[in-house]
């Protein structure tokens, strides 16, 4: 009989340990994409700045500032992880154009403002890459201890379910062609 009680005190304990594990990785998982999204919201508040500095110099570049404007109020409409990582992407993509464009203005790229806010942006830009290897690594430990025995048992029942990793678009993936 004793030995009995002692097994579902340990099934008790063991549960209790599980669960309090799974909360802690869930959270850790929150906190991580909650950096992102700090790191998105600060680049997303440097944009316009850089914008302005880009439009004194290259005002009849008007296509480039509408699809920078375009994916800045996408990433600040954007609800879910998904959402969010689609806006990111689109940034990423609306910023290479705005440099490229910034490219074809040798005053443009010696002006202080500019250097100084490009600067910043790539500082954000090393920053979000961090923060993504993060959320990617706490999302990869949370979903590995509600695969794993014996959390797995409870990590179902209590309605633990897997989180999604943020990936980069498969033409990011490319090779970038360097010519000279």
């Amino acid at each position: 009989m004793f030995w009995v009680i002692g097994i579902l005190a340990l099934l008790v304990v063991i549960g209790i340990a599980a669960y309090n594990s799974l909360v802690v990785s869930k959270n850790r998982v929150e906190n991580a994409w909650s950096q992102i999204d700090v790191q998105l919201k600060r680049r997303t508040d440097l944009v316009p700045n850089l914008v302005e500095t880009v439009k004194g110099y290259a005002a009849h570049e008007h296509d480039t500032f509408e699809m920078v404007t375009k994916a800045r109020a996408q990433m600040v409409s954007a609800g879910s992880v998904a959402e969010q990582a689609q806006a990111n992407n689109q940034m990423t993509q609306a910023l290479k154009s705005l440099f490229a464009v910034a490219e074809a203005y040798p005053e443009l790229k010696a002006n202080q403002n500019f250097l100084m806010l490009q600067e910043e942006l790539a500082g954000i830009e090393n920053k979000i890459a961090y923060a993504r290897q993060f959320y990617n690594d706490s999302v990869l430990r949370f979903n590995a201890s509600i695969q794993s025995f014996p959390t797995n048992i409870f990590a179902r029942s209590m309605g633990f379910t897997e989180k999604k990793y943020f990936e980069t678009p498969e033409a990011e993936r490319e090779v970038p062609k360097v010519k000279f």
